[in-house]
């Protein structure tokens, strides 16, 4: 519907102009989540990080079309569902 797309593409726009969170160490690791659910359509792939290795927590890093690289809470269920689509 009308109204899903644009509050995908509002949410997309808040990505933009807030950041992504990503990584933003020497180490290349994610050091905070963001709290923007990005739309499955602007997805084109993952990385996890994890915990157990030089990075201090575990995400999953999904890359946008446009871009950019956005860290997410791999324990959220939209992030589940987005996994599983990719």
């Amino acid at each position: 519907s009308k109204s899903l797309v644009l509050v995908s593409l509002l949410g997309l726009l808040a990505l933009l102009l807030c950041g992504t969170s990503d990584a933003q160490s020497n180490q290349d690791c994610c050091l905070s989540y963001t709290k923007v659910r990005l739309p499955r359509w602007a997805l084109k792939g993952y990385t996890e990080q994890l915990s157990s290795e030089v990075c201090d927590i575990h995400a999953i890093i999904f890359h946008t079309y446009s871009g950019l690289n956005a860290c997410v809470n791999p324990k959220e269920g939209w992030v589940k569902k987005h996994l599983l689509f990719l």
